[in-house]
């Protein structure tokens, strides 16, 4: 029968060293030291976030959209995670806030939602976190009151009056919504540094630039004064001047019902909206943005626009058909420009494809000077300095710088991937590099911004395309649906209780 085997995990390092040295043949082998026991683990105590005060704060952040499916978190499994699973589990690890109360119980919102492979560069969220400020909450238990000995209170008082009951006190207010403490009696102590907090644990894709105190009434979503969209795209072969004129049409209020996304789930009947600031400039010799600012935007409005712009700057459609699509309201006429030809009424949306999303940025979200007063861990402290007095970049500020250089050199490994592939397939590389539409052939690439096409045999003008039915009778329908659906859960569940 083989021997059990030494518990070698057990024994103290001069046991070890002694057993190697008896299997060296190199001395006489001695029974190990009774096995030092491990002194127990001390329970961890939980953390109790209703003993922590707490604050309203507003985050603005960062994040790379290619690497997650979309902003808003999904109660369904997506192929990659959500912007907003992944803060909420780093504020959660932080204890930030509770995990067990969920979004809602730390009263998240959110200013601008984007899709799948969209980026932000001042996407703000607004909720309840711990504060270090104000005095832990201590949860006092009353004692029962005793019963009143009336003798006690002399001869002239009158048994059959009431006693007025002890003054009642207030609850305290929810966990989640406490203000820190102000008492001039308490010591002066830092808020917590919410910014280095989170992106020690957050991915490099996403970074915390910045955080605000907001009153209690601030919603990170309806406080918002306006939003800020980019666009980049690469110009060449592609009429600006055209794009430029077509971009000046969207000034001011228009339905846009025609350059957006409908989604009869979300039952919106009203599609006009207010542009402040269209209009194309240029970044750098090979790239332009195109920059975008109103107070509130559609669904998909922005990739929409672009998409029509591009068609309109690479030849296959006139800057008039962005007046023609604004054109959706009968009630509220556009009037044609002078250069123009008489502009149709488009009441329903002709069937097309939406710009790529990898090049659009919600670039910032703005809001009244008095609702934010935006806060880094410098706010607080002093800038480091060199020696010559330069101030020292942050550590947030060289992990971008970081992501920066390190995109610079892959889109430079790009290039010259280009320049070795046209050694051996001769072609035009303004031609590989522009964005306009290019006929190869018996197909035309009709450029959707990102660097890619949509291949087609045929061009067909947006207003001789095929159209949408009318969004009220796609909302109709959809809303009939849903009753019926929930008229037929609940016979369902009638009939089982009568089971």
């Amino acid at each position: 029968m083989a021997a059990t085997p030494p518990a070698y995990h057990d024994w103290s390092r001069e046991d070890l060293i002694n057993r190697i040295l008896v299997l060296e043949g190199r001395a006489r082998p001695t029974p190990p030291s009774p096995a030092l026991k491990k002194p127990p683990k001390r329970p961890v105590k939980a953390f109790d976030f209703s003993m922590q005060p707490r604050r309203k704060i507003a985050l603005k952040f960062c994040y790379a959209g290619e690497h997650y499916n979309g902003l808003a978190i999904q109660s369904d499994p997506t192929p990659l995670p959500t912007v907003e699973a992944v803060i909420f589990d780093a504020l959660s690890e932080t204890r930030l806030v509770d995990r067990g109360a969920g979004m809602d119980g730390c009263g998240w919102s959110r200013c601008g939602r984007t899709d799948r492979g969209v980026s932000a560069a001042g996407q703000v969220i607004s909720l309840h976190v711990r504060s270090a400020l104000g005095p832990p909450r201590k949860i006092v238990k009353s004692e029962p009151t005793p019963e009143l000995d009336l003798s006690l209170l002399g001869d002239d008082i009158d048994p059959s009056n009431e006693i007025p009951p002890p003054p009642q006190v207030e609850d305290p207010p929810s966990p989640h919504f406490i203000t820190p403490a102000t008492s001039p009696d308490l010591p002066s102590r830092p808020e917590l540094n919410y910014v280095d907090m989170l992106n020690r644990v957050l991915p490099s894709t996403i970074r915390i630039l910045a955080w605000s105190p907001v009153s209690d009434s601030f919603d990170a979503r309806f406080s918002c004064a306006f939003r800020h969209y980019k666009y980049f795209f690469v110009p060449s072969g592609l009429d600006i001047d055209a794009m430029r004129d077509a971009t000046q049409r969207l000034l001011g209020e228009h339905d846009f019902r025609n350059l957006c996304k409908l989604d009869p789930s979300k039952q919106i009947t009203n599609f006009r909206r207010v542009i402040s600031r269209a209009e194309i400039s240029s970044v750098s010799s090979d790239m332009m943005v195109f920059d975008l600012i109103g107070t509130a935007f559609l669904y998909n409005q922005v990739r929409h626009i672009m998409a029509v712009l591009f068609l309109i700057g690479g030849g296959l459609e006139s800057p008039s058909v962005m007046s023609s699509l604004l054109n959706a309201d009968p009630s509220h006429p556009i009037s044609a420009l002078k250069t123009d030809e008489a502009i149709e009424i488009v009441a329903t949306k002709p069937v097309y494809q939406m710009a790529d999303g990898l090049p659009l940025v919600l670039w910032d979200c703005g809001y009244r000077p008095e609702d934010v007063d935006w806060q880094t861990p410098l706010s607080s402290a002093e800038p480091r300095s060199d020696t010559e007095g330069l101030l020292l970049p942050t550590i947030l500020l060289q992990h971008l710088e970081s992501t920066r250089q390190r995109s610079l050199i892959k889109s430079t490994l790009d290039e010259y991937f280009l320049k070795a592939a046209l050694s051996y397939h001769p072609g035009s590389v303004t031609l590989a590099r522009g964005s306009a539409a290019v006929h190869n052939g018996q197909v035309l690439n009709i450029p959707i911004g990102g660097g890619e096409y949509r291949r087609t045999g045929a061009y067909v003008p947006l207003l001789k395309r095929e159209r949408n039915e009318p969004i009220e009778e796609t909302n109709e329908r959809w809303r009939l649906a849903k009753l019926r659906k929930t008229q037929a859960k609940a016979g369902a569940e009638d009939a089982v209780e009568e089971e």
